[in-house]
């Protein structure tokens, strides 16, 4: 698509560390995070058929929800100025002044920024909020929280065909979810998708199958959520979690986002040594920025 520079399919770099390799197993990083500055990882993946998708019906608005530090809603600010669409912002909470680097971004890209109470953010898609965004701002393209719909499982599904290795096992972080429901739908048949969750609960799982209901007219029964990893909730953190992330970038050069990276990669290390991954097997992890 034109309009902003990308770097695809992303790398694919095998991961030695000693803690993985002494389990007989490969690790290999799918880097979605060197896709672009500006529409990093999994947000690419969801954004490119919605914004087919908006063209497609005329539409010159994008909205879309998220809260004050959403990446997600940077990526859609992002997306609206390179793709020539007007954009708006629905963030939960009261607005901060001055803006945090996240929404100072998306406004500095044409995103209008507009805030909802959280009582209401709770029944931010129903029909009588949603004519009252309408009224405010005109027909719009409506792009739902993280993006994730099934126009975005489109995307997602093509991320296991740039994997020129053969593997086991693929793992990502999960917010809400699409970009795990997708991946999974492009998987072959002894492949396993695993996702782990930022966020405390047992939702995600439900919200997958319905994503898969949605998009595809069935749910697959090659995935997985672990929930055990979330490290207190979402945009929470813990020493131990801390000294994993310091002492990666020590040993690799990367440094992981602790949001939702360094999460799943401090995952895929502990199931490691409990064995769940069986020796000789391979393992991709997304790092989606």
């Amino acid at each position: 698509m034109e309009g902003i520079r990308l770097s695809l399919p992303s790398p694919l770099v095998e991961l030695h560390d000693e803690r993985i390799s002494s389990h007989g197993i490969r690790l290999f990083l799918k880097r979605d995070d060197l896709i672009s500055p500006e529409i990093p990882g999994n947000k690419w993946r969801k954004l490119k058929y919605n914004i087919s998708a908006a063209r497609d019906e005329g539409a010159s608005t994008l909205l879309t929800f998220g809260g004050a530090y959403s990446n997600h809603i940077r990526a859609t600010a992002a997306a609206g100025h390179f793709f020539g669409f007007k954009t708006v912002g629905v963030i939960r909470g009261e607005e901060h002044l001055p803006l945090n680097e996240s929404l100072s971004y998306a406004a500095d890209h044409g995103m209008s920024l507009t805030y909802m109470n959280r009582t209401t953010y709770r029944s931010k898609t129903s029909p009588h909020v949603l004519e009252a965004l309408k009224q405010r701002f005109g027909e719009f393209y409506l792009i739902p929280e993280g993006g994730s719909n099934s126009t975005a499982l489109r995307g997602c599904a093509e991320l296991p065909e740039e994997i020129g290795v053969d593997f086991s096992v693929i793992c990502c972080a999960c917010g809400t979810g699409g970009t795990l429901a997708g991946i999974a739908a492009g998987l072959r048949p002894d492949q396993h998708a695993l996702g782990f969750a930022a966020l405390k609960g047992d939702f995600l799982a439900k919200d997958i199958a319905q994503l898969q209901r949605t998009a595809i007219g069935r749910v697959l029964d090659n995935w997985s959520v672990d929930t055990e990893f979330h490290f207190g909730g979402f945009a929470r953190r813990k020493p131990e979690l801390d000294d994993f992330i310091f002492s990666f970038e020590r040993l690799h050069g990367l440094t992981l986002d602790w949001v939702y990276v360094a999460k799943m990669m401090y995952g895929i290390y502990t199931l490691a040594d409990r064995g769940h991954f069986a020796s000789g097997s391979t393992v991709i992890a997304i790092i989606t920025g």
